[in-house]
């Protein structure tokens, strides 16, 4: 016997996994080292004072001092995510038999508590110089990112209730300076994703159902820098989609007792980057860019159980987004550079209804600041705190029968998030 409705948390599950990101917009991890979190990574792709240039745009290796570049650092982020009810429709018991309800409803439940928490997005690079025009590199960095737990009385616990993303990426690369004006990289992204995500099952009980997945998959990054002038430097950065073929279980506890494998397909989407740094006389340097995603390519997941579809697709209709940045740096003296940036971040996220539970993702807005200490001619330090302010929203997520020609339960209710950014980078050359 295979339950009615369980099929349905393999795409809720893949879905609101990736949609935890807490700073970029969608499922992206921006954080993908220290020192561009005190500008709100304005002007990221033009942006070449460390080796962690690798992962934003290679082509910027052939502006780092010859010899070995090293970077490691890390982001500890606090997000709060806040639920209020306002208008949750009950969840009937559902004969696991039948599929059919029973007459009987679940408690309706309560708002959940705080479903966000603290997480480290690490980042460790490094660069060598074949020759003063020849750059080897390699990153490694967590491109996804997140974890949002409700309690288990939480009024949307049929929809989401925890979920779980841990995605690694390890980034060689190579880069070339052309001639005084061009530069130019390359990179390979060998990336593994682990997901893992909880929510109950409508039958008698309310048994927990638990769904688990990884693969590993392949993509690849490219990027030019124009120096235009000495003041003027521009950046374009491409990094291309990475299709997963997730494989794992799915476990729904007694009296179901449910323990079979599943496969899921996930692309995660592609990004385009203009960037610019402009320096204004001998201290001040501003910072811009415009960075595009392409969610679109997301628009429903389908699980599969053995050979065959197991249920319909579940639709979230994204659309692409776009992301702009602006920030400055200021050369106070020799020792210390201060910082500061605000972005904007737009949702794919198209409407109430294809908002997930577990993460409410918004459009978003990021105030930044921070300063990197030259500790020595070989050795700095990157400090940077950001604020980043969500857009309070709500869901009217619907809970489907397998069959997708009735709705269980509508989960209503507004959202308030907001997180809290500190990171730390130590740089070195020799």
């Amino acid at each position: 016997m295979q339950p009615v409705l369980t099929p349905r948390l393999i795409p809720l599950f893949l879905s609101l996994a990736f949609a935890g990101s807490a700073s970029a917009a969608g499922f992206q991890l921006q954080n993908q080292n220290a020192s561009g979190t005190s500008v709100a990574f304005a002007g990221a792709a033009a942006v070449a004072e460390d080796a962690s240039t690798i992962f934003f745009n290679p082509a910027g290796m052939t502006y780092l001092p010859l010899g070995h570049s090293v970077s490691v650092g890390g982001t500890a982020i606090n997000r709060s995510v806040k639920f209020n009810d306002t208008g949750t429709s009950r969840m009937p018991v559902i004969n696991p038999l039948t599929g059919a309800p029973t007459g009987a409803f679940h408690p309706l439940g309560d708002n959940g508590g705080n479903g966000g928490g603290t997480g480290l997005a690490p980042g460790m690079y490094y660069s060598y110089s074949v020759t003063p025009a020849l750059r080897l590199g390699l990153g490694f960095s967590v491109t996804y990112g997140s974890e949002t737990e409700y309690n288990e009385s939480f009024a949307g616990r049929f929809s989401g209730r925890y979920t779980s993303i841990h995605q690694m990426n390890l980034n060689p690369s190579v880069a070339y300076k052309v001639n005084e004006v061009v530069s130019l990289g390359f990179g390979l992204n060998y990336a593994k994703s682990e997901i893992e995500f909880r929510q109950n099952a409508p039958f008698v009980g309310a048994p927990l159902g638990v769904l688990e997945g990884d693969d590993t998959a392949w993509g690849w990054n490219a990027g030019a820098m124009f120096q235009l002038s000495p003041q003027t430097r521009v950046g374009l950065s491409y990094r291309s989609a990475v299709k997963f073929d997730l494989e794992g279980k799915q476990t729904i506890a007694a009296p179901l007792n449910v323990d079979r494998g599943i496969t899921a397909k996930l692309e995660t989407p592609d990004t385009f980057s203009l960037a610019l740094s402009q320096k204004i006389g001998d201290r001040l340097e501003l910072l811009a860019d415009a960075t595009w995603n392409g969610w679109s390519s997301l628009k429903a997941l389908e699980p599969m159980v053995g050979s065959g579809r197991a249920t319909a697709p579940v639709r979230y209709n994204f659309k692409d987004t776009w992301r702009f940045g602006l920030g400055a740096k200021y050369q106070l003296n020799d020792a210390w550079n201060l910082r500061a940036g605000v972005a904007f971040d737009q949702t794919p996220v198209p409407d109430e209804a294809s908002r997930t539970m577990t993460v409410p993702d918004s459009d978003r807005t990021w105030l930044a600041f921070g300063a990197r200490w030259k500790m020595s001619p070989q050795t700095s330090v990157d400090m940077g705190y950001a604020h980043i302010f969500f857009k309070d929203v709500s869901t009217a997520r619907a809970v489907m029968n397998t069959t997708e020609t009735a709705t269980l339960q509508t989960v209503r209710g507004d959202f308030k998030t907001y997180a809290h950014l500190l990171s730390v980078q130590m740089n070195y050359n020799f």
